[in-house]
Parts: C-alpha cells; structure tokens; sequence
C-alpha cells in the first residue's frame, strides 16, 4: 500500500480543517478504509475518529478510450487535540540577478 498520494488544498478542504479538524487528501483506489485509518494512526501519531470517502467522477474523453480514476477522496476526521503538522514546507525560490 502506497497510501496517500497526495494532500487537497481547495477552499472546501480549508474551511474543514480550520472548522472540524478535518483533512482530505487522495488516496490510491485500491487502499480500503482500514488500511488508510491504520497508516495515518501509525505514521502521524494522531487519532483518527472518522473517514469518508468517495470516487470522483471521470473526465469524459473524445477520442482516447475512457479509463478510470486511480484514486479516490478521503476526508479524515481527527480526534480533538490531535493535528497533522504541515506536509509541505514553503518553498523560497533563489534569487535570480540580472546580467546586464
């Protein structure tokens, strides 16, 4: 198991975390609801007190044959007290100087 694939940052999914403690990110498909709780007990230390999840709809295509997503939603409700701390840090680009 791979586990998440990576973290959604949207305006729904910020709204969630600072609201309910609450945090969503994609998972791979065919991870089950156990195997996610049990990683993200394990790994970030933390509490898990709900999931829910969901397939998002698919990209109609014209002319490529249609396949399916490998991936799916999870939203993870944390106990109160428990957080995940951040997962990306800031990236600072270098300083360019311009050659004249």
């Amino acid at each position: 198991m791979n586990g998440i694939k990576d973290i959604v940052v949207t305006d729904k999914s910020i709204r969630l975390l600072v609201k309910n403690n609450q945090y969503t990110s994609n998972v791979e498909s065919g991870s089950t609801r156990t195997e996610i709780k049990h990683w993200v007990e394990l790994f970030f230390g933390v509490k898990v007190m709900a999931m829910n999840s969901h397939q998002l709809p698919g990209k109609g295509r014209r002319m490529r044959p249609i396949r399916g997503l490998h991936y799916r939603r999870m939203i993870i409700t944390l106990q109160p007290g428990y957080y995940i701390p951040p997962l990306v840090t800031s990236y600072i680009p270098p300083l360019v100087t311009k050659r004249t």
